[in-house]
């Protein structure tokens, strides 16, 4: 793995489980193998670092979905809004370090005050709403998704519903996998067609 790749992995876990602030370029570089300027050649800052890894991270679930909906027919826009539900959930698990840094407290407010930040978050959240989105859109036209809900905005609730149960798992506030089965019949009952 090259070098500009470790420091990357490695800042990802550390920022997501122990925070921005409490993660050392010094601790970074002693679990990498390199030097502190190396970390500052690649990334030019702490900040820097962190904007690279929102940036891959972004790559990386555009990546994800892309393969997940090759060559992938749906019988109908509800059932792709299914899979859609289903396959962020997978994603979440496979990607979970990258998910819990998505939800620390820290980047929000770095976006507070640095545009790079709130650019990079927008990009990633409206990516996923989009993929809702999209899922929606097509059931409306096949007529298996209600025709009356806004397609933009039930695909924020649909995605929030979602997130907020990776949330409990990532945080270990509750059992998400119990929750599975009542998330995806509340999904049913807010998308169906009458």
């Amino acid at each position: 793995m090259k070098k500009k790749e470790a420091i990357l992995k490695v800042a990802t876990v550390l920022f997501a489980h122990q925070g921005f602030a409490d993660t050392s370029v010094h601790e970074l570089a002693k679990l990498t193998e390199v030097a502190e300027g190396t970390i500052f050649y690649h990334f030019k800052s702490k900040e820097g670092l962190l904007l690279a890894i929102l940036e891959k991270t972004r790559d990386e679930i555009v990546n994800q979905f892309e393969q997940f909906f090759e060559n992938r027919p749906f019988e109908s826009g509800f059932e792709m809004a299914e899979e859609v539900v289903s396959f962020y959930l997978y994603l979440a698990g496979f990607m979970e370090d990258k998910f819990l840094l998505l939800h620390r407290h820290f980047l929000y407010k770095f976006s507070e005050s640095n545009p790079e930040f709130r650019e990079n978050l927008e990009a990633i959240y409206n990516c996923l709403v989009d993929i809702f989105e999209k899922a929606i859109t097509k059931g409306q036209e096949d007529g298996s998704i209600n025709q009356e809900i806004h397609s933009r905005k039930s695909a924020l609730i649909l995605f929030t519903m979602v997130d907020g149960l990776v949330r409990f798992k990532n945080y270990n506030l509750y059992d998400a996998g119990a929750l599975f089965n009542e998330l995806m019949r509340t999904c049913r009952r807010m998308l169906q067609a009458s």
